[in-house]
């Protein structure tokens, strides 16, 4: 009987790496470009949707979230633990003025701690039993390996935001470290420099915000749901933004707004605002790609 407890030599090994290699260019090929029906001219389509399809959404948010709010606070804690954190870590590497970028950059990454969700409300939709447990359902996805590289986009325009921040502060009020915070506070909001860097934060923020929310507002689910790889799935998205530019502004406008008040106070907010908001957009999802 063959068997293959054997010391390979150089040509077998190297055939394996080979194999192992390919397998792997593969996989990352799939991730990217999906199942191949992009190719063949077979793209998700879009729908127009109003302000009436976001209070929908928001509505299926809610419910979803009264459905399973125990389970669903006790996995979204995890989201403002890390954000306090990282503040933590700022705070104590004499970066004191990276604070509100890391803070508010840190909603770029929403879409990525969100996953969990939309397999909640996929599950739900289709009239299962959901429990935390399900959230992890996500690692088990066919598509997982996408909505990893798709994160991994994010982190690097996370961190493109956080050294834009960086150069503002420096040509403003940098580059040296404010002393402290309340002389920080005061150089921030008492002179023409700290003013002058809270208008190019604010604007440069709006950009990255912008881009984020272009790219992953339906491609996260999209992934989820169907077999269509990363480029397929930004280009969805940034299709349902250009088809809905005012629907989706506003939708940005709504995130914001929920990000802010659930990071008051401490950022503890978030363990309602993110699910709900994660939720809901599993339902924006639904209801503008056909």
């Amino acid at each position: 009987m063959a068997t293959d407890d054997h010391i390979r030599n150089p040509v077998e090994w190297g055939w394996h790496q080979l194999k192992g290699a390919g397998h792997a260019v593969g996989s990352a090929a799939h991730a990217v470009e999906g199942d191949g029906a992009a190719r063949r001219g077979a793209h998700p389509a879009i729908r127009r949707i109003g302000a009436a399809d976001l209070r929908i959404a928001l509505e299926k948010g809610f419910e979803d979230f009264g459905a399973c709010r125990t389970d669903v606070i006790f996995l979204c804690l995890i989201y403002p633990v890390v954000g306090l954190v990282l503040a933590q870590m700022v705070f104590g590497s004499d970066m004191l003025h990276l604070v509100f970028p890391l803070a508010s950059g840190f909603a770029l990454l929403g879409p990525v701690a969100a996953m969990g969700l939309y397999e909640m409300s996929r599950r739900r939709e289709a009239g299962a039993t959901v429990n935390w447990a399900d959230a992890f359902g996500v690692l088990r996805s066919p598509a997982f390996a996408a909505m990893v590289a798709l994160g991994v986009l994010l982190v690097a325009i996370f961190l493109l935001w956080l050294a834009a921040a960086w150069g503002i502060y420096a040509v403003t009020l940098g580059p040296e470290a404010p002393a402290s915070i309340g002389a920080f506070a005061a150089a921030v909001f008492t002179t023409g420099a700290g003013w002058a860097m809270i208008g190019l934060g604010i604007g440069v923020g709006f950009l990255f915000a912008a881009a984020v929310l272009t790219i992953s507002v339906v491609s996260f689910p999209l992934l989820l749901d169907r077999d269509v790889g990363v480029a397929e799935a930004i280009s969805t998205s940034v299709r349902a933004v250009r088809a809905n530019p005012r629907t989706m502004a506003l939708w940005g406008l709504i995130v914001a707004g929920g990000l802010v008040l659930g990071s008051i106070p401490a950022l503890l907010g978030l363990a309602i605002v993110m699910p709900v908001l994660g939720h809901a957009t599993w339902h924006l999802y639904r209801r503008v790609v056909e």
